[in-house]
Parts: structure tokens; sequence; C-alpha cells
């Protein structure tokens, strides 16, 4: 006798924003969730229901990515009107700015050890940053469209970003070279991310798919067709056997990466027609 596993159910919702939410990210004790969204406001959660929510004011266009740092203590966000900001997130609300690109800033990211940040931008470039000073350190600039993502490997020794070039680049953070190139023939890749292990990608595109490339043979290792709209985001579970993904056709899925399989499909999310996608330029 099989067993017929239950997709999960919506256990709890978050209300706040006043418009499309475009990331979110949880804090490494599980306590806090923080979020961005094109109302230009960061809002960081509490796990617990009876404390409240923290507003956070101080972009003046929409947040495009959030991200706490591997301790907690700082929250990341970049935003639309091409500057990144660090956050202490408490009531008080305190940030510093980095005026970062010259065009929309779509993503930022920490490095594991927490000293630096990546970001990515409409101007066609990544750079490096240190945290402590703000310091610009350097750019990676081969893309030749919008970049939409990037990402620190797991020893922080790689990045990796991608683009509406069609492409996904693979750097060397130290020789601050372009090790390799992957090409999307579909779409492009809204998101992309390294596997705990460091030895592979996966990347979220427009083409409704989920693919995942080893990056030391270069070859597609899996391709994932689930979704019937763009796929936006992915995160793989910290134990690198399951990838979640998220994508426009409302719907969130769970791939079981050893069974090379989609494993549970979440609904919960409702498309409000008239509204924008939340990846959308």
């Amino acid at each position: 006798m099989t067993s017929v596993l239950l997709d999960p159910t919506l256990e709890r919702h978050f209300k706040g924003h006043r418009h499309t939410v475009t990331s979110v990210d949880f804090s490494c004790n599980m306590k806090q969730i923080a979020t961005g969204s094109v109302d230009s406001c960061v809002m960081i959660w509490n796990m617990k229901p009876q404390m409240r929510a923290y507003r956070f004011d101080g972009h003046k266009e929409a947040v495009t990515s959030v991200q706490f740092s591997p301790s907690g203590h700082l929250v990341a966000s970049s935003s639309r009107d091409k500057t990144v900001r660090l956050w202490v997130p408490s009531m008080k609300a305190e940030s510093t700015v980095f005026r970062a690109h010259t065009a929309t800033v779509r993503c930022v990211n920490f490095s594991g050890d927490g000293q630096s940040l990546v970001t990515a931008s409409d101007d066609k470039t990544i750079k490096l940053w240190t945290v402590h000073r703000q310091k610009f350190l350097f750019n990676l600039s081969q893309h030749m469209n919008w970049v939409r993502c990037a990402k620190f490997s797991p020893d922080d020794r790689l990045i990796v970003s991608s683009s509406d070039d069609k492409t996904i680049k693979l750097w060397d953070k130290n020789s601050r070279e372009c090790i390799h190139s992957f090409s999307e023939h579909a779409g492009y890749a809204n998101y992309v991310d390294f596997h705990p292990s460091g030895t592979c990608i996966a990347a979220a595109s427009t083409d409704h798919s989920v693919k995942v490339w080893d990056i030391r043979s270069h070859k597609m290792l899996q391709h994932y067709p689930v979704h019937s709209g763009a796929v936006n985001s992915l995160s793989f579970h910290p134990a690198g056997n399951f990838l979640i993904t998220a994508s426009s056709d409302s719907t969130m899925k769970i791939l079981d990466l050893v069974e090379g399989k989609l494993l549970y499909t979440l609904h919960g999310h409702q498309y409000l027609p008239g509204k924008p996608a939340a990846h959308s330029g």
C-alpha cells in the first residue's frame, strides 16, 4: 500500500505591508523574519504572536531584497532607489546607507563570515563591500544586461550571478575573474543560489523551470519544469536534500533533490489581477 503525501497547509500569515512583498528572510535563530516590499518599507516580524512587528522607513522606492547577517545582528536591504541600507533589527530602526549603484539594486547578500556584502544592479554590475566600514572593494562587470541576483558560495571563495542577458556567471572572488558562464536559452534566471555543499547552483528561471548545474563539470544535473509561471526565488534546505521554489503561478514547490522529483505544492498566496508580479521590472 502506498502512502499519499498531503501538501502542507498554511499555518500563519503576516499582514502589514501596503504593496507587493518582494523578499523574505529568516534570522539565524528563527525568531524573526525580515521582509521587503514595493511600499519601500522593511519590516521585521517576531515569531512570538504577542510581539509587534517593526517597520523601517528609509528607502525612497521599492525594496527589492532583504537579508539577515549570519549573526542576526544586522539586516541588509537593497532598493530601486539605488541604495543599500544596513539596519539594526530593533525598535530604534537605525540604519546606515550606501549609495551603491547608478540604477536599481536588485539583490544584496552577506558573505558567510558576515564581513562582506555583494550587490547586483540594473547598472549591469556586481559590487563588493565591507560591512563594518561600508567601503567599496571592487566591481565585476561582464554582464550585458540587468543583474538580477548575486550570491557568495558557502566558503566565500566564489560568487554566482544571474542576468537578463540570459547568462549565469561564476566568479572567483580573489582573482575577480569570470570562471564560467552558463547560458539560459528560453528565458533568464531571476534568482540563483549555491547548494550548501558549494558544488552546484540552482537557478529560478522565467521559462517556468528550475535548473541545477554542477559548477565543476559545468553540466546541468537536474531540470524541473514544475511551475506554470516565472520562477522568482528559491532556497535550499540547509541539509541540501530539498529545494523550495516560489513562482508567479501563486504556488511554492518543494523539490526532492535526491529522488529528483516534485514533493509538495504549497498554496496560500493569491495572485491579484492588475498587480504586477514581484519580479517584474
